[in-house]
Formats: structure tokens, sequence, C-alpha cells
């Protein structure tokens, strides 16, 4: 759980504030400008399908950059040090260059408007309707966590009560979503991207100068945590002991490639922004385009927690004295003036609402589309489903409001959050993937393929780790292991059920596996898009080629 320790009220006066009042004020126009594009359900839930690249591109990375983001990875720099930067370089862009380059030509191609109606046409209903359900519930439980975390991020900072930042920030998501749909919340996310770095940034610049520069920072951790602290490979082998419990097995499988690939290339949230894309080439472009900034996100969220155990090297050494996650806030208090102070108060509560907004936007999208439109009020003017969704929007912050205030009673919500994607993303990129490149899958195989790669790792980690049948030495390491049983499992599940059952007729897939085409599907590029810069091969395998030549200062 995030949880802040006593004492790190900040000096805040009326310059603060008035810059923060200054953001609402920004966030709620841009949601009204936005209203007067939104004439259709299209509109409110996909943008008409009409935003650039860069618009998309900046909001995709914006959407991720929440409170785990920036409290967590900073925490994790002080905990694990150079290790944290796995889950960028092979945890994120390897995912993100898969998605635009291979999966985006199917979902945008097929125009499906979210992440399960493509399983309704790959594999059928069932497998559309348990993705559907499972994609709803778990939206709703990380909105309203990531209000909790806000709270209480506000409270020890500001001296708000928790209910008082629940029902604020609630109150402005809701706003500027149902006013101005998925554009306004695109829009809103663009600026919560420039207001989040212009808090990380100088908080890092002047972080650095008081250590001593780079050269202070490395001497002061390597005399005090060892050479391996500032390393991204050392005690990886197998076998070897490290603070991550992990080896560079369960890394490269478990977090490299079923974790990662299973949450960038199916979670909704993040896809909802390149289907909002005005082409093809601009959709495929979109996480390519993310990719290249959260290359250097390390730079500004997990440099600091190595500044803060420097400045503070008690750091999560005492159970009643400052914990890791206290990382960017003590920073905050030791280092900034007032003003830039406000921007970095007004960047934190950015990055809480990006992450929300992008859950309650993919939430509104799904329920009405994938369960209510499908299953509950078929065929209905698509006047009636745009103000479904704008309700929809209101029950969502409502119920996200409320399991805030429930997610207090809880001592794991850190833990249950990065079990998430392990127990319902990797078993849906397991269906996804085989899908996708293999014709014979049958829709019996998708629907028992995600159900059983679900239960297989919630059995793994709450059956066999949490009862100690298998020592795992990390929750970090157990969430690796239960993502590798997840896809082992579904994949099993999926091969052996296809054999024994019927597959769908070949007509019916075209544009929907590997290989098949549809007339959609034809893309037709926008002046400009043909330009060498925005070559999508170029731009993911230069993202890749990047990601790999940043590990080489923390190889040694």
């Amino acid at each position: 759980m995030i949880t802040l320790a006593e004492g790190l009220r900040l000096p805040t006066n009326g310059l603060d504030y008035a810059i923060l009042a200054l953001y609402f004020a920004v966030v709620l126009g841009i949601g009204i400008a936005a209203r007067r594009s939104v004439r259709t359900s299209l509109d409110f839930f996909l943008s008409g399908r009409s935003l650039p690249a860069w618009v998309t591109g900046l909001a995709f990375v914006a959407a991720n950059l929440g409170a785990t983001e920036i409290l967590g990875m900073a925490a994790n720099g002080a905990q694990y040090g150079a290790y944290t930067v796995h889950w960028y370089w092979i945890g994120a862009i390897p995912a993100m260059v898969f998605l635009g380059l291979v999966m985006m030509p199917f979902y945008y191609g097929s125009k499906v408007r979210s992440v399960p109606e493509f399983l309704l046409h790959r594999f059928g209903p069932s497998s559309h309707l348990l993705s559907s359900v499972i994609f709803a519930v778990s939206s709703v439980l990380i909105a309203g966590v990531n209000l909790y975390a806000m709270a209480i991020v506000l409270q020890a900072l500001l001296g708000w009560p928790q209910w008082v930042a629940i029902v604020v920030a609630g109150f402005f998501v809701l706003a500027y979503i149902t006013i101005g749909g998925l554009s306004s919340a695109i829009y809103n996310e663009v600026l919560q991207f420039f207001v989040i770095l212009a808090a990380l940034i100088p908080l890092t610049i002047v972080g650095l100068k008081r250590v001593g520069g780079w050269h202070g920072l490395t001497d002061s951790l390597t005399s005090s945590h060892g050479d391996a602290f500032l390393t991204a490979w050392k005690g990886t082998g197998i076998g070897e002991a490290n603070p991550l419990g992990a080896n560079w097995l369960t890394l490269v499988l478990g977090l490299g490639f079923v974790m990662s690939f299973g949450y960038w290339t199916t979670n909704f949230a993040e896809v909802q922004r390149a289907l909002s894309a005005k082409n093809l080439s601009a959709a495929k472009r979109t996480p390519l385009i993310a990719a290249f900034p959260k290359i250097f996100i390390p730079l500004v969220v997990v440099v600091p927690g190595l500044i803060a155990l420097v400045m503070e090297p008690t750091l999560g050494k005492t159970k009643d004295g400052l914990q890791y996650n206290d990382a960017i806030p003590v920073l905050m208090r030791d280092l900034l003036p007032n003003g830039v102070l406000g921007i970095a108060v007004t960047g934190l509560l950015a990055a809480f609402m990006a992450g929300m907004a992008a859950n309650v936007s993919s939430f509104n999208t799904v329920f009405t589309n994938d369960i209510w439109g499908a299953y509950l009020k078929k065929g209905r003017e698509d006047g009636y489903y745009l103000k479904t969704g704008r309700v929809v929007t209101a029950v969502g912050v409502l119920i996200g409001m409320g399991t805030a205030f429930i997610a207090s009673s809880f001592s794991n919500i850190m833990n249950y959050l990065q079990t998430l994607f392990s127990f319902f993303n990797v078993p849906l990129f397991v269906v996804f993937i085989i899908g996708m490149f293999w014709k014979r899958t049958s829709a019996a195989a998708g629907f028992w393929g995600l159900l059983s790669g679900t239960v297989a790792a919630m059995v793994n980690y709450f059956g066999l780790y949490k009862q100690g049948v298998i020592a795992i030495p990390s929750e970090q390491g157990a969430n690796f292991v239960s993502s590798i049983v997840a896809f082992v499992v579904g994949a099993v599940v999926m091969v052996l059920v296809t054999l024994v059952t019927k597959p769908k007729p070949a007509e019916s897939l075209a544009g929907l596996v590997y290989g098949t085409r549809s007339p959609d599907m034809a893309e037709v590029p926008a002046d400009g898009d043909d330009a060498w810069y925005r070559k999508p091969a170029l731009l993911g395998w230069g993202a890749v080629v990047l990601a790999a030549l940043c590990y080489v200062p923390f190889s040694f």
C-alpha cells in the first residue's frame, strides 16, 4: 500500500494554491471546449477516430504515468536501485513496439471500439462477455485505488482530509470526461504529461546538484550499497540472491514477455488512445511515439528515488520512520521553493487524475458498448448510447469513489494492484496472440484459455505462493512466476481445446488473423504520413535499439 510518513507536510502558500486552482480551471476549460466535437457515440468513446498521432502518443504514455509509476517506481529506485530500469527497457518498450507494428493493424483495421469487442469477432460472445466483465470490474477498482493513493498523498503533503481529496479529484475527472468524452480525457492527458514533467525535471536537477552531481550520487550509493546496486544485471544469475528476488529468466520471460506484453497489448485503458487516432498509420505510430518518452522516464522517476536515498539514508530502514514511498515527497519538501512547489504538487495531482481518467474512460466504453449495448439494450439509436455513456461515466466515477474508501481498509493494496496484471492481462494476451497467429483456434478455445489462465495464476499466487508451498523470495518474483504459469496453462488449454473442437469458418476471420486482410485494413496515408521519419518500422526498431543502448551504463 502507498503510505507516507508523518512530518511530510509541505510549506505551501497562496502562490502554490493559485497554481493548483489554475490547473483545475484549465482542465474544465478543455472539457468544455471538447464538448463541441461530441455529436455521436463514436465521438464520445473514440474521439471520432480523428486525433493526430502526436496527441494520441503523448496521451498513451500519460495514461500510464499515474500513482504507481511516479511514487511506486521512485520507491523501487530507492529500494532496488538500477534493477528498477527493467520495468521500462524490457518491461515496456518491446511490448509497446509489438503493439504498434503487429497488433494495431488488427485492432484498428477491424474497426472495433474496444479490446473485448475484438474477441467478439474472433471467438464469439462467451469470450467477449467474460473479458468485458473482467475489464469493467478491474477498471473501476484501479480507478478507486488511484483516488485513494492520491488522497493519502494530499493528506500528508497538504493536510487535506482523505474524503475531501477523493471527492474533489473525482468531481473534476467526472466533469471533464462527461462533458467532452474521450477527446477531453486525451487532451487533458497531453496537458498532464507536460505538467508532470514540469514537476519532476526541476526536482531531479536540483536534487542532483544537492548530492554532488551524477558522480557524487553514484559514489555515495556504491559506498553504502555496493557495486551491484547501480547495475541492472549483477546478481540475477539463477540461484543468486538480489533484492528483487528474481533471476534473469524470470525477468526476461515473466516481466519482459508475458507480463509486459499482457499489459501493453491488451489493456484497453492504453489501446483506446491508439484507437482514437485519425487513420491506421497514426494508430500504429501512437505506441511507438509513446515509447520514446517512456525510455527516458526513469531519469525523472527512478533517479529521484536514488537521490532521496542519499539525502535521507534512513529511508526504509525503520518501521516508524521515512519509508521508500516517501522518496518523491521528501525531495519536494526539502528542495523546492514556493511556486515550483505548487507546480510539483499539481504534477502529482495530474498524474493521479490521468491514471483515473484513463480507467474511467475505458470503463464507460466497455460497459456501454460491450455489456449494455451488446447484451442488455441492443439496437437502440446512437443518441441513446451517447447519453448512456455519459451516465455510465458518472456511475463509474462514483463507484471509483466508493472503491477508494473501501481500499482504505486494506493493508496490501499495492500488492493487489501488481497481481491484477498477472491474473487478467496475461491470460488475455495468450488468447490474443494464439488467436491472431493460429487460424485453426476455435471459439471454445478462446473462452477456456482465458478462464484457465486466470484461474492458474490465482492458484499459483494464493494457493502455492501465499501458502508457502513454493518458496519465492519476494512479491515481485511471485508475480513474474504467476504470469509465466498463466501464459503456459492458458496456451496449453487453448491448443488442447482447439484440437477437439470445430474452428470458425475461414471467411469469418478476414482481418482478424495474421496473413488475412479485410477491405477496411487498406491503409490510406494522410499527407505527410509517408515521410521517412514517420515510418512505423523505423520508429519501432529505433525505440528497441535505444532502449538496449540505455542498458550499457548500468551493465558493469
